[in-house]
């Protein structure tokens, strides 16, 4: 331990904790996994940074960076002991909002909501919006590549990262990317940054595009008969030349099981509801979209189709989706909760397989997710904790199932710990060697973040 004590010297004695209470604290994230660190430091200024990573460097000491620990995968847990460097303390300010530009300049310890807010006051809009965008911090968004539901239009994290400012583990600092809207000369490092799950380097800044603050939105429910016509519904609506701001869906499980939590008068008996929102600057502009919408929808199996009439009737519709993943926790004591991404033709033969997969184990697997851009929250629920390995057999052949229709193991909540076993699925032995390649160039000695994405 006496490596770690001189650590103190960097942060001084108030920011540096080996007591049973922080070690608790900074030892789980969302996945609820346990690993306990030998410290927690809390570093001032990006100089600190420097000198702790030269100095765990020099010494191979593993150094885990760490948000707000609201990751689903144990990208942020100390599975090989090692320091937490705990970011939110004082990496929390937004440090520049350049409104001739349209940018911002922010720490990583920046909760989203709070960035989404300050911009808003000034007319301006980051869209990135993940379900845990009140505690999640920008540094940590980036790092997993964060989406949310505005994605199906305005994108994910990495459409917005203009620029990243980080320290090596031999404690360099590095600037990545320009405040331009143009530059290709070099590498994309910033580019590579961007979901690597604090492998790499410790981001300490962040520069990210904004655009104008839509003035108008609207939001509308679609109810079918079965889960297929929703699918279909999905990537035939996105083809029609719309592109709602959200498109996301619910399956009759899931619906059950709002229903059964909060009796909101949910059609219980629906295959499936589709939710959507679209904005604009003119209601004309707003009508139209929802007009198409509604016909593409009918086209293809919708029984009904309701628009809000107002604020309060939107947030209605929109609380079945946003209380969906702690509703379905009626199903099983061990939710197994995935994130796989396939193209939106594919949905439906996604869906339809799932369901064969949830017989054939006999666990109920109730989806909800970001239908507009692909993204499908699979929840293989483990009833009886002895069943938990025939869940990860599921959870297998879900992943299986989702490379061959051309997906991917993960649209938003990364690989870190838990996905690692699966990366064989979707990468080539040249693939993943290239990304060890990669890690080995940025961290010759392993000590940031190891163990994750198995590398």
């Amino acid at each position: 331990m006496g490596a770690y004590k001189k650590l103190k010297d960097f942060v001084g004695e108030e920011n540096y904790y080996d007591d049973e209470a922080h070690l608790q604290a900074y030892c789980y994230d969302a996945t609820r996994e346990r690993y306990i660190p030998d410290c927690v430091i809390f570093p001032k200024n990006e100089d600190e940074i420097c000198k702790i990573l030269k100095y765990c460097n020099e010494n191979r000491i593993a150094i885990i960076p760490r948000g707000a620990g609201s990751g689903f995968t144990g990208g942020a847990l100390p599975s090989n002991g090692g320091v937490i460097l705990a970011m939110e303390r004082y990496f929390n300010n937004i440090l520049e909002i350049d409104k001739k530009n349209m940018i911002v300049r922010v720490q990583p310890g920046v909760v989203n909501k709070h960035l989404q807010d300050a911009v808003e006051k000034e007319g301006l809009f980051y869209p990135p919006d993940p379900a845990s965008q009140e505690y999640s911090t920008i540094g940590g968004n980036v790092s997993e590549n964060a989406g949310g539901m505005r994605a199906a239009k305005y994108g994910i994290t990495k459409d917005y990262v203009m620029a990243i400012r980080a320290v090596l583990p031999n404690g360099e600092i590095i600037r990545a990317g320009k405040k331009t809207i143009k530059d290709v000369a070099g590498y994309n490092i910033a580019g590579i940054l961007i979901a690597s799950e604090g492998t790499l380097a410790v981001i300490t800044e962040i520069t990210l595009k904004l655009i104008a603050k839509p003035k108008l939105k609207k939001s509308a429910m679609g109810i079918f008969a079965t889960i297929e016509d929703a699918m279909n519904a999905v990537y035939k609506t996105m083809a029609s030349g719309v592109t709602p701001v959200a498109m996301e869906f619910l399956d009759n499980l899931s619906i059950r099981a709002v229903e059964s939590k909060f009796n909101k008068g949910l059609p219980i008996n629906a295959g499936a509801i589709l939710i959507t929102e679209v904005d604009g600057n003119l209601n004309e502009e707003i009508m139209y979209q929802l007009d198409q919408i509604e016909q593409k929808f009918k086209e293809n199996g919708c029984i009904e189709f309701h628009i809000a009439k107002d604020d309060k009737e939107a947030e209605d519709i929109w609380f079945a989706r946003r209380n969906a993943s702690q509703s379905i926790n009626i199903y099983g004591k061990k939710k197994l909760n995935e994130d796989i991404t396939v193209p939106r033709s594919k949905l439906p033969e996604l869906l339809k397989k799932i369901d064969e997969i949830g017989k054939k184990y006999g666990f109920k697997i109730p989806c909800f997710g970001h239908t507009g851009d692909g993204n499908v929250h699979t929840n293989v629920m483990v009833e009886d904790l002895k069943d938990i390995d025939k869940g990860y057999e599921a959870i297998e052949e879900i992943f299986k199932i989702a490379v061959a229709l051309e997906g991917t193991l993960s649209g938003e909540h990364g690989i870190g710990l838990s996905k690692a076993p699966f990366m064989h699925l979707a990468f080539t032995q040249a693939e993943m060697e290239l990304f060890r390649s990669l890690k080995k160039a940025f961290d010759p000695n392993n000590i940031l973040n190891p163990g994750k994405m198995g590398l």
